[in-house]
């Protein structure tokens, strides 16, 4: 077996959780969207033992397809990182067994006040991006725009909430105007400075807590990796 059909065989057999991600589960699917799926997969304990260890990401089998060996996605979880925490919150779920169900039930373990660093960080990088855009072409990726937008304001209403809501709901009209180019760079600029102030805003009084629960993820993966070993359902 090549080392491509070996990755992708982890993906088919081993997957834990897959679920769709991209414009389809955050409200802003047109005709032309493309479906983006994620998953999780949990390596055999058996292959961690020899001196070359599984893969902690694969891409594929299927076009638009991504998946996490499940160590790699707690650490990126717990670090706050957003395409993490957001996989975990797809409203469409395409494949989960027991270990997927307990990795949901943690969701709010990998919640913490860090998603106000990481999740405006990124928003940080991808401005600087679109602004780089804006100065070689005369224009910014209106697309990439209309997803910091909607990045920003997630991460504000998370802070504010405690709960994390990929659906942009009522927002999805003036969403797609972006995409569309049918707003001003400067007035997008603005929208986006005010979400960002808004979240700055949120961070003291937020249900968040400081830190996520490490203990208690880190529990449930030295379980997984045991029950794989010895061939039964996580207890």
């Amino acid at each position: 077996m090549s080392a491509a059909a070996a990755d992708h065989a982890l993906v088919t057999e081993h997957t834990v959780y897959a679920c769709v991600m991209g414009s389809r589960a955050f409200g802003l699917a047109t005709e032309s969207s493309d479906t983006d799926r994620r998953g999780v997969y949990l390596a055999p304990t058996r292959l961690f033992w020899g001196f070359e260890k599984p893969p902690t990401h694969v891409e594929g089998p299927r076009e638009e397809e991504f998946s996490w060996e499940l160590e790699r996605f707690c650490q990126l979880a717990l670090r706050a990182n957003p395409t993490a925490l957001e996989c975990l919150h797809s409203p469409f779920v395409e494949r989960i067994d027991a270990t997927g169900r307990e990795l949901l039930s943690l969701r709010a373990a990998f919640l913490s006040r860090q998603v106000h660093r990481t999740f405006t960080g990124y928003a940080t990088g991808q401005l600087k991006q679109l602004r780089a855009d804006l100065r070689r072409h005369g224009a910014p990726r209106w697309k990439h725009a209309m997803h910091l937008l909607r990045l920003l304001a997630s991460a504000r209403d998370l802070l504010r909430t405690g709960a994390l809501t990929l659906d942009v709901g009522d927002d999805r009209a003036e969403l797609l105007a972006v995409r569309r180019g049918e707003v001003t760079w400067e007035a997008v600029e603005r929208r986006m400075a005010r979400l960002a102030e808004e979240a700055d805003a949120a961070v003291s009084g937020s249900p968040l807590p400081p830190e996520p629960d490490r203990a208690r993820v880190a529990d449930f993966l030295f379980r997984a990796r045991r029950s794989s070993a010895i061939g039964c359902p996580p207890t």
